[in-house]
């Protein structure tokens, strides 16, 4: 059985931190995000007695260790709530990225949320939308997010019942656009997770996102741009200070990076454009602004130096029914 599916990244608004549970990926609270497009995943998979063994393929590179690992959780959970007899069969998965991978743009997002939603199918699963989101948050917790797209959050739990993800309701998708500011830096989040814990600022984050939690739910049913990005701009900051902090010190930020912070600012403190900047763990920078504004924010961005692309909002997770999109 052979199924295929595409999913869009996510961009964290009020991102989580750490991890209670390694393998289920339980985080420690709540996480908000926001899908983009047209970046996207798109990933076939087929269970086949023809194969010898799992393989998984990315980008036209097999994955080993911990990234086959990963993967195979995944494929572990979805042959674990399947009645199907053929998902005894090894599997094969191969999956392309529309964008850069590993640069901060959410691409183990996508990526995750893409597998879920083709092995949901390849795996004839009677799933709904949250439960095929909990066997994409096993990938990756972000994961679970870009399943339901647009405007979605991730409850805290330590159950696939608690720990899900569903959408909220706001119009802000439409007249959301994204111009991001690409820094090429090699980053690894999962190190960044497994020590979140011992950063003496981890506690005052937890404390903090409760409230910001609350603030960016209303500000999202109340469609209120600017609350929602000046929440987002500074959940990015309070994240880097968690992970800055951690036993490693780990600092993404770049000089570019930077550069684009500051051009946001003088943008909105000199000509009053709305505009804000985020970052997940990554140097490279999501400026999100208007339509109206998009144009303006791109040319000033660019002006730093570095590449842009401008991105809108990106819809759930869905298969893909013409033959011709199988990856193989």
């Amino acid at each position: 059985m052979k199924a295929t599916a595409m999913a869009h990244p996510i961009q964290g608004l009020v991102k989580y931190h750490g991890l209670r549970d390694d393998l289920e990926r339980y985080p420690y609270h709540d996480s908000i995000s926001v899908c983009t497009a047209p970046s996207h995943t798109r990933t076939t998979v087929e269970f086949s007695m023809d194969y010898d063994e799992d393989t998984y393929v990315v980008d036209g590179e097999e994955l080993t260790g911990t990234g086959f690992d990963r993967l195979e959780r995944v494929v572990e959970k979805a042959r674990g709530m399947s009645d199907a007899a053929h998902t005894v069969y090894p599997c094969r998965i191969e999956s392309e990225n529309s964008f850069p991978s590993n640069v901060g743009l959410g691409s183990s997002s996508s990526g995750f949320a893409a597998a879920a939603m083709a092995l949901s199918e390849a795996a004839e699963i009677d799933a709904s939308r949250a439960e095929i989101s909990t066997i994409a948050r096993v990938g990756s917790s972000s994961a679970a997010r870009s399943v339901t797209g647009a405007f979605s959050i991730l409850t805290q739990g330590l159950t696939d019942e608690d720990c899900h993800a569903r959408r909220l309701q706001t119009s802000l998708h439409e007249d959301l656009r994204t111009v991001v500011a690409l820094v090429p830096y090699h980053k690894d989040t999962d190190d960044a997770h497994k020590e979140a814990a011992d950063s003496h600022m981890f506690d005052a984050r937890r404390a903090f996102v409760d409230d910001q939690l609350a603030e960016m739910k209303a500000a999202l049913r109340d469609d209120d741009f600017e609350r929602t990005f000046d929440i987002a701009e500074k959940d990015s900051l309070s994240l880097a200070a968690t992970t800055m902090t951690g036993p490693e010190g780990w600092v993404y930020w770049q000089p570019a990076t930077l550069a684009v912070f500051n051009t946001v600012r003088e943008l909105r403190e000199e000509e009053d454009v709305p505009v804000y900047f985020s970052t997940d763990t990554g140097a490279s920078v999501y400026v999100n602004t208007t339509e109206e504004h998009v144009d303006r924010v791109e040319e000033a961005v660019a002006d730093t130096g570095v590449s842009t692309t401008t991105w809108s909002v990106g819809g759930p997770a869905k298969l893909l029914d013409d033959e011709d999109d199988h990856l193989f």
